[in-house]
C-alpha cells in the first residue's frame, strides 16, 4: 500500500463530510488534501480513543516529532510521507500542525471550557488552521482569503460542537461555554444527565446562531478573486449548514441522537454549489 493508498482508506473510513468537497478537485490536489484530512484523523483519534492521558500524550509527542521529520525529510508514517509533497508544493507552515497537535492535546484534560474566547482558541488550533492549511492547497491570490479560512474553521468546529453535544457529554466533556450554560440556566449535571428543557433548547439556539454568524462572517470575507479556488470550501460549508439547519429544525435534539446528512443528501449539495458558482463565475466574466 502506497501512502497515498494508506491516506486514502484512513480519510475514507471516517465517513466524513469531507470526502465531498474533494470530489471536484485535480488528482494533485485531492491527494494533498486528502493527505492533510489523514493526519487530522490520525491525532484525533488518540485524543477520542486513548484512554491513559500519559499514553495519549507520547503518542501525540511522537507525531510532533514525526511532522517535523516531514519538513526534514525523513518521515516514516505513510501520512507524513504523502504530505511531503504537499508541504513543499503548498509551502505548508510547520506551526500549523504542531497547532493541530496542540489543539488535540487540549482534548486530553480541557474537558469544560469558562468563555467563548477559551473555546474560540480551542477552535483555532483544531479547525481554523485546518482551514488556513486547506487553504493553500486550494490557492488563494488574496489576503482577506486567510480570515475566510480563520472564520468557516469556527463555524465547522462550533457545528460539530452543537451536533456532538452528546456524545462527548458520554465522555465527560462539555465545549459550550460555561459562561453561556449560566445564562441560560443550565448546569454541567444538566447536559451530563442529558436533561432536554426548555432552557437546553433556548442554548442550543443560541450557539446555532453564533455558528450561522461565523459562516456569515466568513462568506462576507472571502474575495470574489478566490471563489472558484475556494469551491472545495464552499461545498463543505453548504454541507456543514445543511447539517446545523437539520439540527434546529429537529428542536436541537442532539442529547440523544447525532444528525448526520444521509450520502445523496451531500452529493445532492455538492453538487448543486459547484453549479451555483459556476454559474456565478459565468455571470462575473461576463460582466
Amino acid at each position: 500500500m502506497t501512502p497515498d493508498q494508506y491516506c486514502q482508506q484512513k480519510a475514507g473510513a471516517s465517513g466524513s463530510s469531507f470526502y465531498y468537497s474533494f470530489l471536484f478537485l485535480p488528482p494533485e490536489k485531492r491527494a494533498a488534501i486528502t493527505a492533510l484530512y489523514a493526519f487530522c484523523r490520525e491525532v484525533d483519534d488518540i485524543a477520542d480513543e486513548c484512554r491513559d492521558v500519559a499514553v495519549a500524550r507520547a503518542k501525540l509527542d511522537w507525531w510532533r516529532g514525526e511532522i517535523e521529520a516531514a519538513f526534514r525529510g525523513n518521515a516514516s508514517h505513510p501520512v507524513s510521507l504523502a504530505l511531503a509533497r504537499p508541504i513543499a508544493d503548498y509551502r505548508l507552515p510547520l506551526e500549523h500542525f504542531l497547532d493541530v497537535i496542540v489543539g488535540m492535546e487540549m482534548d486530553l484534560t480541557a474537558v469544560r471550557y469558562a468563555t467563548f474566547d477559551d473555546l474560540r482558541l480551542y477552535c483555532h488550533r483544531v479547525a481554523s488552521v485546518v482551514g488556513l492549511l486547506s487553504a493553500a492547497i486550494f490557492g488563494y491570490t488574496q489576503p482577506a482569503t486567510r480570515e475566510f479560512a480563520e472564520d468557516l474553521g469556527v463555524a465547522f468546529q462550533l457545528t460539530n460542537i452543537i451536533r456532538d453535544v452528546g456524545e462527548d457529554a458520554r465522555r465527560d466533556r462539555i465545549y459550550l461555554p460555561q459562561e453561556d450554560l449560566r445564562r441560560f440556566g443550565m448546569t454541567t449535571a444538566d447536559i451530563l444527565n442529558g436533561s432536554e428543557s426548555e432552557n437546553f433548547r433556548n442554548l442550543m439556539a443560541f450557539e446555532t446562531e453564533r455558528a450561522f454568524s461565523y459562516y456569515n462572517r466568513a462568506m462576507q470575507s472571502l474575495p470574489d478573486a478566490d471563489r472558484s479556488r475556494q469551491l472545495p470550501s464552499l461545498i463543505m460549508a453548504a454541507i456543514y449548514q445543511a447539517t446545523l439547519a437539520a439540527i434546529r429544525d429537529d428542536g436541537f435534539r442532539v442529547l440523544d441522537r447525532k444528525t448526520i446528512l444521509n450520502p445523496m443528501r451531500k452529493l445532492w449539495i455538492a453538487w448543486k454549489t459547484r453549479r451555483r458558482e459556476l454559474r456565478r463565475a459565468r455571470g462575473f466574466a461576463r460582466a
